[in-house]
């Protein structure tokens, strides 16, 4: 099994992840490879909380230009994590 620092790349703090924080879910952002059952056990373990459910997206990178030469960013993964009723992830409450 790969080490739960590897699998939760960090914690993604925008408008929409906020107003999420309401509903109990978390957002982060994730190794590309790792699958629904290995974030579960990340969060789990890293966190000391129980998961109910992980939802995943890929999000395309987007084009950038520098100095007149075209490029991308690279392609990322973001999971959301429902915590069940109760449970809450300390670094996300000082927002």
């Amino acid at each position: 099994m790969k080490d739960p620092r590897d699998i939760l790349r960090k914690p993604l703090i925008t408008e929409k992840s906020t107003a999420l924080l309401q509903d109990n879910k978390y957002t982060f952002r994730v190794d590309p490879r790792a699958n629904k059952s290995e974030i579960k056990q990340a969060v789990e373990s890293i966190f000391k909380v129980k998961v109910e459910k992980v939802n995943t997206m890929n999000v395309k990178g987007k084009k950038k230009r520098v100095r007149n030469i075209p490029g991308r960013t690279s392609d990322t993964k973001k999971a959301i994590v429902t915590l069940k009723k109760g449970d809450k992830i300390e670094i996300f409450e000082e927002l």
